[in-house]
């Protein structure tokens, strides 16, 4: 997670370049709710910065239907009742026409209810529960696979790699972790593998002792442990594992992609894998990840921090083709073009929206630590998943 001092500068500076431009008829205003501070923003922020970007170069371009979009951020702090409010500005005040943002479920859920009611056309950037569109309505789509994809392929791989016996330990407090958990138990059960143990943990905990001395009770050790976990309690947990001397393989979901696994865990995150939405390797991802990540270094200074600045700028292009094909901002047009998105070339894989689905069909990409750098483990599409 970024340095408090740096994300202040950095919030301050995308803040008022993302809000500049009157919002006029010219303008098409499009929302994006971040946490740009707080303990969700190693996620939001990078996202915010790619779909900043996406905007610039959109703008830049020319902009969508003859006009440029006004991008208007506020920061949600990762605080729900923040959220709650935020999402009224976003449609009283700021009068957004279309709407992206969050990597994270609860907030999602604490904010698309407002958009729904106002008929505003909502893309979540990265949050991955499936059952989102369902919960919220017609107006919500999520930019990213479900969670139970992504718990299918690390079940699927981690069965077939490290054997059929886990461990597994989830973060009770966040529904995210929670579900993650549970779709991963689902198709690892399915798929013929055992869960020797599970636990659990509250969300804000930072000792993990009590976790760790029934991993190390049981005899025999699993082949491997399933952990899911946000990104701000990954790292710790990590480290203090291998502290105690687990050194069995580490297994979890895209709360992984955060710097802070390494930079907190430092050499006791090699032998983690996660599942995640592409790699950001300037040398060895696709034709799209490289200029992508040439293009968001010119602009930040700095390659990018993971795959959600790549999912955020997936998200403005996603958003600005649906507009194209609609050709308006009439919310039922747009919702609509939205809806029947096909092939979408994102950098994070091919987008489509398929029988109705609000969920996009994508495979899974899995990164494995080595040498403290992440690199790439497999690209996974799993064989089976579990329903949402």
């Amino acid at each position: 997670m970024y340095r408090r001092l740096a994300a202040a500068a950095a919030v301050t500076a995308l803040v008022l370049a993302a809000c500049s431009g009157g919002g006029s008829g010219d303008k098409i205003k499009i929302g994006g709710g971040f946490a740009l501070t707080g303990d969700e923003s190693a996620l939001d922020l990078p996202a915010a910065n790619g779909a900043k970007l996406a905007v610039k170069e959109i703008n830049d371009a020319g902009g969508v239907l003859g006009k440029q979009i006004d991008f208007i951020v506020h920061d949600s702090q990762y605080k729900m009742d923040v959220t709650a409010q935020t999402a009224k500005q976003f449609v009283e005040q700021d009068k957004v026409e279309a709407m992206i943002g969050y990597t994270d479920t609860d907030s999602v859920l604490a904010s698309g209810p407002t958009f729904q009611s106002a008929g505003i056309p909502f893309i979540t950037v990265g949050a991955t529960s499936p059952k989102i569109p369902d919960q919220v309505g017609d107006q919500m789509y999520l930019a990213a696979f479900g969670d139970n994809v992504q718990a299918a392929a690390g079940a699927e791989y981690a069965l077939k790699t490290f054997g059929p016996n886990a461990y597994l330990l989830w973060d009770k407090g966040v529904e995210y972790t929670t579900l993650l958990g549970a779709y991963f138990k689902s198709r690892f059960t399915e798929a013929g593998g055992t869960i020797v143990l599970e636990d659990s943990y509250d969300d804000k905990a930072t000792d993990f002792s009590a976790q760790i001395a029934k991993m190390k009770a049981l005899s025999p050790a699993p082949d491997f442990y399933y952990i899911a976990a946000m990104p701000y309690n990954i790292g710790p947990l990590v480290k203090q594992m291998r502290d105690a001397g687990i050194t069995g393989p580490i297994v979890g979901g895209d709360g992984y992609d955060t710097p802070d696994l390494v930079s907190v865990a430092g050499a006791a995150a090699d032998n983690v894998l996660f599942s995640t939405h592409a790699l950001m390797d300037a040398a060895g991802g696709t034709d799209g990840i490289k200029k992508f990540m040439a293009a968001y270094n010119t602009e930040y200074g700095h390659d990018p921090e993971n795959a959600f600045a790549a999912l955020g700028y997936d998200t403005v292009y996603l958003l600005a083709d649906a507009i194209k094909r609609a050709g308006s901002m009439d919310s039922k047009a747009l919702n609509e073009a939205i809806g029947s998105t096909k092939d979408f070339p994102g950098i994070t894989g091919l987008i489509t929206y398929a029988n109705g689905a609000h969920v996009p069909q994508k495979g899974v990409t899995l990164i494995e630590v080595k040498d403290q750098k992440f690199t790439l483990g497999a690209e996974v599409v799993p064989e089976g998943v579990p329903a949402p």
